[in-house]
């Protein structure tokens, strides 16, 4: 049981209970998992959310964040303890009054460095996900104790990006969030399932992979030409919200454009914020953008027809920073004028199959479905091992 705290602001949720002020009582977890950023975001965390959950059966977890608001949004998805720090000092006090022993991130927000500043803790980052954005590797890397990444090409993308940077920090685990059993969320059709998953625009230009605002709308259209499809539109949770104009005005009329086939008696599908891995499953094949979205489907379904976009028109460069293209149909604007031929090409031709088999490797190595969560929790509870043998040490020269 940890200690009590007497000065931190805020407040803690647990199981079962409503939220009391964290100065009254004690908080649970040996690990942490901080998250600074507004409920916007909280798509980033939520995707742990299973994972987190089963390492609570061994490590319990507690769940740390900075917002009202991603705290109040944390408290519909999960019952793990969690509990709301305003201030730096008390979240100081938070980290120093208990017994936590590790801090996990999701993401590389600003934030972080606040929580970087205690001493005494394991800093792991795992980001939200495992993908060829230029936003996958940052400086910021420097900063943690230790940096789980999926696999080989992870590997390559910190080698190729960082100078000066301690290799040794990177752990491959692969893809734990892909482990999980998910409730179907959607059911597959007599038809041939089409899911038609963009990313949003970023938050600069760097790194915006959006095929919305080029290819959206034509991709869509193209779709919905073929009556032996049925489409699943499901964009990246942002999108919902943009104000790129671009990317707004493709969204909306896309909604329109299905929506009016659905009153025509088609079942084609909307899905702004459902769970896509739960998903996948009911699908045929899928069209996305350079993101996550397209390697978990190639983790979890290499034998099925994938097609990404390329918003730059560079296929050197594409091909360069994101090798998965390699392995499938890509839609550019030299490719747009025969969209609808291409697209049936990549479904009932697949010529990219075998390509898409070693990718996965590539990407993910040798670790099967399940694989990935017995790494993980293996490696938090080594790091904690760790940590306490160092504080052992720490205390004895010290004393």
């Amino acid at each position: 049981m940890g200690k009590r705290i007497t000065r931190a602001m805020g407040f803690v949720n647990k199981p079962g209970g409503a939220n009391v002020g964290v100065s009254n009582v004690p908080l649970p977890g040996t690990v942490a998992v901080y998250f600074g950023d507004g409920a916007d975001k909280i798509y980033q965390i939520n995707q742990w959310l299973p994972v987190l959950e089963e390492l609570h059966q061994k490590e319990e977890v507690l769940l740390v964040f900075r917002t009202i608001s991603a705290f109040n949004a944390a408290g519909k998805v999960t019952d793990l303890p969690k509990v709301f720090v305003r201030r730096f000092s008390d979240l100081m006090d938070t980290y120093d009054d208990n017994d936590l022993k590790l801090v996990i991130y999701v993401n590389n927000s600003r934030s972080n460095f606040q929580s970087l500043d205690h001493p005494r803790l394991v800093h792991v980052h795992v980001n939200h996900g495992e993908s060829d954005k230029l936003s996958m590797v940052s400086n910021k890397a420097k900063a943690y104790d230790k940096v789980f990444v999926a696999g080989p090409a992870a590997i390559k993308r910190h080698e190729a990006m960082l100078i000066g940077f301690d290799f040794s920090k990177l752990m491959v685990t692969g893809r734990p969030q892909l482990d999980i059993d998910f409730e179907l969320e959607l059911e597959a059709s007599q038809k041939f399932d089409v899911m038609y998953a963009p990313t949003w625009e970023g938050e600069n230009e760097d790194n915006n992979y959006t095929s919305l605002d080029h290819y959206g709308v034509a991709i869509v259209e193209s779709l919905l030409e073929n009556p032996e499809l049925r489409v699943i539109y499901k964009p990246h949770p942002r999108v919902q919200s943009s104000k790129t104009p671009g990317v707004a005005q493709a969204h909306q009329q896309i909604m329109e454009m299905l929506q009016a086939s659905i009153d025509e008696g088609n079942n084609h599908v909307i899905s702004e914020q459902g769970n896509i891995l739960a998903m996948f499953e009911s699908t045929d094949a899928l069209i996305t953008d350079v993101s996550s979205v397209g390697l978990d489907y190639l983790y979890l379904h290499p034998e099925k027809p994938l097609v990404i976009s390329d918003r730059r028109n560079n296929r050197e460069n594409l091909h360069r920073d994101a090798p998965i293209t390699k392995a499938c149909h890509v839609i550019d604007q030299e490719a747009l004028p025969e969209l609808p031929a291409l697209l049936n090409d990549a479904w009932s031709i697949d010529g990219h199959r075998e390509q898409r088999l070693e990718m996965r490797k590539f990407y993910f190595g040798d670790l099967s479905r399940g694989e990935s969560t017995k790494k993980f929790q293996e490696f938090v509870q080594e790091l904690i091992v760790e940590r306490e043998a160092n504080l052992v040490n720490f205390r004895g020269w010290h004393s």
